[in-house]
């Protein structure tokens, strides 16, 4: 009994010892980041642009559709979910790879702009760091601006603007239920979503933002049998 408390003694030792690494390996990738360009001067680069759309200039459907898929919680949450990210973690053990982040979408802007696309634990402890510091400066709404100002959407398309425009030729502001879900289920992997490309899996991805806004209330059955 005492061989079996000491092992398991030594077995937790060895976990805080592999997370205070990781720990710190990650706050070393993000300070480094910082040190190349600063957090407020990679903001102000993409807030300052001319095509930057202002949460307020954006249709309530479009905005509602991003939230829906994205991350439902993201105005009753911190920079992390921790229930989202406890339920990633089971998935990747129970598929045995790295497939889900359960990124916020505060992680997501820290990842566009200041880290990179790497899959690994490191740079998602990094993401982390970004995200508290992103919170701490910025309110919801910027963060969300900063979002969908910065995805890809596919065919060359950056920004919800340039897609908004490339794809319907409309501004932002006047995007209707259909419109809209469509654009928000296209950065999750714009190459393979992206209407131009896969027509089939564009739509699939659209019936699942709508469910999505039906799922958390922003649309009525009427409204998302609406869109054929």
């Amino acid at each position: 009994m005492k061989f079996i408390r000491r092992l398991l003694f030594a077995i937790l030792l060895l976990i805080i010892l592999f997370c205070s690494i990781i720990f710190l390996i990650g706050h070393s990738y993000y300070t480094k980041a910082l040190k190349e360009k600063p957090l407020i001067t990679r903001v102000e680069e993409i807030t300052s642009k001319e095509n930057f759309i202002k949460f307020e200039n954006m249709s309530s459907y479009y905005r509602n559709a991003v939230i829906s898929v994205e991350d439902h919680r993201f105005y009753d949450h911190g920079p992390v979910d921790f229930i989202s990210i406890g339920r990633a973690i089971f998935t990747n053990i129970k598929n045995k790879e790295f497939r889900e982040g359960g990124s916020t979408i505060t992680q997501q802007v820290a990842k566009n702009i200041v880290l990179s696309q790497e899959k690994s634990w490191v740079r998602k402890v990094a993401e982390i760091f970004a995200a508290y510091d992103l919170e701490k400066n910025y309110t919801k709404k910027q963060i969300f601006e900063i979002y969908v100002n910065t995805a890809y959407f596919g065919d060359g398309y950056y920004g919800i603007s340039e897609a908004s425009k490339g794809y319907y030729n409309k501004s932002p502001n006047d995007l209707n239920l259909d419109e809209a879900s469509m654009l928000a289920g296209i950065p999750n992997a714009p190459s393979v979503y992206s209407p131009s490309v896969n027509p089939d899996l564009a739509k699939s991805r659209q019936y699942h933002v709508l469910n999505k806004m039906l799922e958390y209330g922003y649309i009525t059955k009427e409204e998302s049998l609406s869109v054929k």
